[in-house]
């Protein structure tokens, strides 16, 4: 802001002493005493109608006029200023240079023609990287779940930090943390899987690649949705045990200070207005001292749906009151708290700790320094060859070999593929949604262009692999559904524009041709049908019937199955679609996810064998439509499934043996080691995902049946093995209960396998003493491999 000078160092991750019991948990303070001095001295010059625009956003079209900047409009929509440009990047249609000039347009008008001359924070999507043209688009998360691979993570989100850094982005709106337990869910596409320890693990690698080891040239990352979004969130054990873990994980070991509410609702009372949430689990038990941000709308909406808040005001009040600190994307409710505080509904110490909290963040963010850095200087590239290399690794790691009868790899002998299917040569097939491209067209009904960043199909995958050595013969054959079965779901708590959508219309595509389609499967050695949802099936908003390959394409799938030619069947889409019907007659099962940018170039590396696939799934794969939710941790006893928690296919195969295990422990020692020897004894390189699970030997310790306690990722060359070792912190063993953390002695069964029901080794260890309660609750997260 003006005329101040201001040199800040921050330390930003607290270290946490793993080696000690029951040390107080020391959280990264939020700030210091250099930005509080700085942010008082800001405040106190400050109305309180300047301070309730720090707590709200709005969008980039309130100050546009003809695609640009336009000052008037700005004098009219901010004229004391604005906290927050909301999903600025994924509305317009700009070149990475043109973003980044629209944005230093904006901050300079800020600093220079409001009073306050403080710079707005400009918030995105992040979960597939940066949500803007031009941008590396990543696999969709519940295919970056299924890599197992928390390093690649990390290093996919720091590209997308150095991509929003450089476009004038310090804020994202990810990662999305939601246990998701059902393929019904349409947001369950967003989401690292069914478990807790898998998302935690997942999202704490995000927030340390997107934030980096410093905020000042880092991205603050915000967790979401707190808590239990997408199922039900009831039961205080399973909601502290799992849906709070990711956020605990996250907010402790990776420093991260934004939190968001969900739309959905606890104990009858929505998120963004649960005090027993927002604060006493938030901030009290956990000790969370960063910013809570409103979903967009979730305020409007508390009012709209809720006989606890009658009018905006109201509505605005209570969130507040409960821990919401900022409104977006538009401010319906806190603009009345001004007249709210002459009426006695709030106190203005409560707006202010709201208001100090938010520019704070500005502060840690370098936005308050005299002279701020907004964006980079020189030509943009958000696509470079370095990024572009990581999602086709991420592509290739997401992809997981559900059923294999030795079709695949194919083989030299083939001549002729037949590529049918809706997905065959398509891009809309590659993209997850809060990617731009499903956003720009899903929320703003414009059209994206799949050469920026170039998004390479399995048309175009397969053909730069076989060359002219193979003659690919393509055909859509079938739609995705006729009409599109998916329908805008706008009732309940969801984001207000889904009210105005029509379902877009996809364009530029040739009619299906079912005849021909089946003329070439039997002219064919061997088909390849790449089927499943597009962008506009799955996502926030889009509801579908049943979990099914939508529309007629299992009649279609049928008829490919009914020529005799072998049938390697390709399903893309945002969550487990059903192929029971295909499990007996299909040479090969495919689930490639929304693979991103690279995506049709890893799928037919993994087709052609230049590629060993390694993907394991993050979900339970269910064999029927029953909305109940899969979790493997209750075991699979009384649930049909089709593929278990963990599984995935490789070329190649791996032994266990050798396992090492310690057979006594008290409860008050402070780790278990566990070591194995794996051994790649096919003929090609791979790698393997060793997971380590955890059950009690009776039910009375309290334990779900089987829980992951960690994994590995390990790459073998053929014929060699590799001793894998665990060292699993006894405090992994802790559950809640009667609103305490406690580690019950007992008798706990250590597995390691493929998957959670392919257990290789197995091992028992006694744990004596008493009830052992960690008075600061969970500390220890995850073992570690040593």
């Amino acid at each position: 802001m003006k005329h101040i000078i201001y040199i800040i160092v921050l330390v930003l991750l607290a270290s946490c002493d793993s080696t000690k019991n029951e040390v107080s948990y020391s959280i990264a303070p939020y700030s210091t005493p250099e930005i509080d001095s700085l942010v008082a001295q800001v405040m106190a010059d400050m109305t309180l109608e300047e301070k309730i625009v720090q707590i709200r956003g709005i969008r980039p079209s309130e100050i546009m006029e003809d695609g640009k900047f336009s000052p008037e409009k700005a004098k009219e929509a901010m004229p004391l200023g604005m906290g927050h440009f909301c999903q600025f990047s994924s509305q317009l249609v700009f070149t990475p240079n043109e973003l980044r000039d629209f944005v230093r347009e904006v901050q300079d008008w800020l600093m220079t023609e409001t009073r306050t001359g403080i710079p707005a924070i400009f918030h995105e999507e992040a979960i597939t990287g940066f949500a803007t043209k031009g941008a590396t688009t990543y696999p969709q998360q519940i295919g970056m779940g299924c890599t197992w691979n928390p390093e690649l993570i990390e290093e996919c989100a720091n590209t997308t930090r150095i991509n929003m850094r450089a476009g004038g982005a310090t804020y994202a709106l990810s990662p999305m943390v939601d246990i998701s337990r059902t393929a019904h869910w349409e947001r369950i596409e967003e989401s690292y899987g069914e478990d807790a320890y898998l998302t935690s693990r997942m999202g704490v690698a995000f927030v340390n690649g997107l934030q980096g080891n410093d905020f000042r040239t880092g991205v603050a990352a915000t967790t979401k949705h707190f808590a239990g979004y997408g199922t039900q969130n009831s039961n205080p054990k399973e909601l502290y045990e799992e849906y709070i873990m990711p956020h605990e994980a996250i907010i402790k070991l990776a420093g991260s200070k934004s939190v968001m509410p969900s739309y959905g609702k606890y104990k009858n009372i929505p998120v963004v207005a649960s005090k027993e949430l927002l604060t006493d689990i938030l901030r009290t038990y956990i000790g969370f001292d960063g910013v809570v941000i409103s979903d967009y709308g979730a305020i409007r909406l508390f009012h709209g749906i809720s006989d606890l808040a009658k009018t905006e005001k109201e509505a605005a009040v209570k969130a507040m009151m409960a821990g919401t600190d900022i409104e977006v994307s538009y401010a319906w409710g806190f603009p009345f708290l001004p007249e709210a505080v002459e009426e006695g509904m709030i106190s203005i110490d409560v707006i202010d700790a709201a208001v100090k909290r938010s520019l704070i963040m500005k502060a840690k963010l370098g936005l308050l320094d005299e002279n701020p850095q907004i964006g980079k200087d020189g030509d943009l590239d958000f696509d470079p060859p370095a990024f572009r290399d990581l999602a086709y690794k991420s592509a290739s790691q997401s992809i997981v070999l559900l059923k294999n009868n030795g079709i695949l790899p194919l083989k030299e002998d083939i001549k002729n593929i037949a590529l049918l299917g809706p997905n065959g040569s398509t891009p809309y097939c590659l993209l997850g949604d809060y990617t731009y491209q499903s956003m720009i067209s899903f929320w703003w009904s414009k059209t994206f262009d799949p050469e920026d960043p170039k998004l390479f199909t399995l048309h175009e995958g397969l053909s730069s692999r076989l060359g002219n050595d193979v003659e690919i013969m393509q055909e859509r054959g079938c739609d995705w559904s006729e009409p599109l079965e998916a329908v805008i779901k706008s009732d309940g708590l969801g984001d207000d524009r889904l009210s105005k959508l029509k379902m877009y219309t996809l364009k530029g595509l040739p009619q299906p041709d079912l005849q021909r389609a089946l003329k070439l499967a039997n002219e064919s050695d061997v088909i390849i049908a790449a089927v499943g949802e597009n962008i506009y099936l799955c996502g926030e908003g889009r509801l579908r019937k049943g979990i099914r390959l939508p529309g007629e394409q299992e009649e279609f799938v049928q008829k490919l199955v009914d020529t005799g030619k072998p049938v390697v069947l390709v399903v893309f889409g945002g969550r487990q679609q059903l192929v029971n019907k295909f499990e007996d007659k299909c040479a090969a099962i495919v689930q490639a996810w929304y693979p991103g940018e690279e995506g049709g170039n890893a799928i037919a590396d993994i087709l052609v064998g230049n590629v060993n696939p390694s993907g394991k799934l993050c979900v339970t794969y269910p064999a029927n439509e029953s909305k109940t939710e899969n979790n493997y941790k209750n075991g699979y006893e009384n649930t049909e499934i089709q593929y278990p928690f963990g599984y995935g296919l490789s070329y190649t195969k791996f032994e266990y043996s050798d396992l090492k295990i310690q057979k006594k422990a008290k409860v008050t020692d402070e780790y278990i080691m566990i070591s194995l020897k794996v051994k790649n004894i096919g003929e090609i390189d791979g790698a393997e995902i060793v997971q380590l699970y955890v059950s009690p030997e009776n039910e009375e310790l309290g334990l779900k049946p089987i829980q992951l306690k960690g994994f590995n990722r390990v790459d073998l060359k053929a014929n060699e093995e590799k001793r894998i070792r665990f060292k699993v912190s006894l405090q992994q063993l802790t559950q809640f209960k009667n609103e305490e953390w406690i580690i019950k002695p007992g008798i706990y069964e250590f597995k390691v396998g493929a998957s959670c029901i392919d257990i290789r080794l197995k091992g028992k260890v006694e744990v004596k003493g008493e009830k052992r309660v960690l008075k600061n609750g969970r500390e220890v997260f995850f073992s570690t491999n040593e």
